[in-house]
């Protein structure tokens, strides 16, 4: 397993918590929360649920990491409700990739991932469900760019869907716990964050090399991973 791949999570980790720090230390804060989080989406009730849902679909769908939104529902209304508005905009905005993609944009997708294409077809073809879950739980890859390929590809929306929601839900907790420990003990809900960042990662990671049966979703994610050197299952070298 390539240590970058952890490292580069570890370093937005590092990042956001620093971002925890500033916020809890400095007058960042106290300016952040009146002027905008307070007045807009904390003391707004369900409008200000609303606009921070839309907010996340529309930027999720066009490629804003989901991680990053995940911090700010934690950090706006706490680890179990930030996590579900969270996800449930990011599910919304790959719903709205994958459409974009199927009805409006398909010559444009298909011109810019032609391999990615062919590939995603092939990896999700047979389990979609299965192969999405695998592919979202692993820490690398582009989100934007899985949404508009399989839009363009011929995978059933139901269980990419689904697939897709199930294997957001650990980094999207993981992320959302980083941004809730800015009002409430930073120091051990960072800590648990990057414990359970680890471990999902690794999970992952393990699972994609194992089921995935010798197929490559995209080879800029076998080469993070490892996996680009002659072997193209390591967990299975006898290619059963």
């Amino acid at each position: 397993m390539s240590f970058r791949v952890l490292l580069r999570g570890l370093i937005l980790i590092s990042t956001l918590a620093g971002v925890v720090f500033l916020l809890k230390t400095t007058q960042l804060g106290s300016s952040l929360d009146k002027s905008w989080i307070d007045a807009t989406i904390r003391g707004n009730g369900v409008t200000g649920e609303l606009i921070f849902l839309g907010v996340v679909i529309v930027f999720t769908g066009l490629g804003l990491p989901r991680q990053v939104v995940s911090f700010l529902g934690g950090y706006a209304f706490g680890l179990a409700f930030g996590s579900v508005l969270a996800l449930a905009g990011t599910v919304l905005g790959c719903i709205g990739a994958f459409f974009y993609a199927r009805l409006l944009g398909r010559e444009f997708v298909a011109t810019k991932f032609p391999n990615r294409v062919r590939r995603v077809d092939d990896f999700l073809h047979d389990n979609p469900f299965t192969m999405t879950l695998l592919i979202r739980m692993l820490p690398v890859g582009s989100n934007l760019a899985v949404n508009l390929v399989a839009g363009v590809s011929s995978v059933k929306p139901l269980p990419f869907f689904s697939g897709s929601a199930l294997g957001y839900i650990p980094q999207t907790v993981v992320f959302a716990l980083i941004g809730s420990g800015i009002a409430v003990e930073p120091e051990f809900r960072i800590s648990i964050s990057v414990v359970l960042f680890i471990m999902s990662s690794l999970l992952g990671i393990h699972l994609y090399r194992k089921h995935r049966h010798g197929k490559r979703f995209d080879d800029a994610i076998d080469r993070e991973l490892g996996d680009l050197n002659g072997n193209p299952d390591p967990s299975n070298t006898s290619g059963a």
